[in-house]
């Protein structure tokens, strides 16, 4: 008897966070796993565990090529894809330059999407494999002082979708996770660096009262373990038929159906009322 070869995926974004712990569901469910991040270093105790780490930068082509190389081959391709890397680049419209925002897709859109592109040729003529995008919450609602991000977000939601119906002709599967209050280190990011840019011009005050909203929300236990997530991404891709995506984590469902229901203004409203 041939015994079933061992399936091969990678992540990115895994040295910390909702990456690292989706990583390691993975790798519990049996899975070669791939890490991918720009610290490599961050990653050893999941090679520890048996991850393969690469050093990429999601942002620089030369990276993305040369780790699909390296995965290509050692093991031919991958039978999971999980879109992690991202951050959130918050502040005014009129103060971010345009090469920030740039940056900005660069990382939560482009970078994705070129990985995608050199990995789907081999799914598509396996006539199997799954997707996963990790957009947020924010991919269907929006905050104040976060257009760039918010922008990114709701491209990747569009782009997969487009994506699910150009590949399940052949067999590849799209899932997109849309996760909520996580607790993570995205909120210092996002409120050190809007402070750091905007904390004293026009739009000072407003960026102050963001950044106290953050500080509140994120690093005080009332986020959502990044273990949650991993647990919803080891489930979909081992389902027969998983969903097209799943909103998961605090706050999640209820922003996203209070911003399809209630309508604009009243959302606004409640999101200025947070600040």
């Amino acid at each position: 008897m041939t015994s079933k070869p061992q399936p091969v995926a990678l992540v990115t974004g895994a040295s910390s966070g909702m990456g690292k712990c989706i990583a390691e569901r993975l790798i519990a469910d049996g899975y070669l796993v791939y890490v991918a991040a720009r610290n490599i270093d961050r990653m050893a105790d999941l090679a520890q565990r048996g991850a393969v780490p690469l050093r990429m930068d999601i942002s620089k082509d030369e990276d993305i090529v040369a780790a699909v190389a390296a995965i290509t081959e050692r093991s031919g391709g991958v039978d999971v894809l999980v879109n992690n890397a991202g951050y959130g680049l918050y502040g005014p419209v009129e103060e971010i330059p345009l090469d920030e925002a740039r940056y900005q897709f660069e990382v939560n859109v482009f970078g994705p999407a070129r990985l995608t592109q050199l990995l789907l040729p081999t799914m598509r003529a396996r006539r199997a494999g799954t997707i996963v995008n990790i957009t947020s919450m924010g991919g269907k609602i929006y905050t104040l002082l976060g257009a760039w991000y918010h922008a990114t977000k709701h491209a990747l939601e569009g782009w997969s979708d487009s994506l699910r119906l150009e590949v399940e002709p052949f067999g590849v599967r799209v899932v997109v996770i849309e996760p909520g209050l996580i607790e993570t280190g995205f909120g210092d990011a996002a409120s050190n660096g809007l402070l750091e840019r905007s904390g004293g011009g026009a739009y000072g005050q407003m960026a102050e009262g963001v950044a106290r909203a953050m500080n509140r929300s994120y690093g005080q236990g009332r986020g959502t373990d990044p273990r949650v997530i991993a647990d919803v991404v080891g489930d979909a891709v081992k389902a027969r038929r998983p969903k097209t995506r799943y909103a998961v984590g605090r706050y999640a469902k209820l922003m996203i159906g209070v911003r399809k229901w209630l309508g604009d203004r009243i959302f606004d409203r409640l999101i200025k009322s947070q600040m």
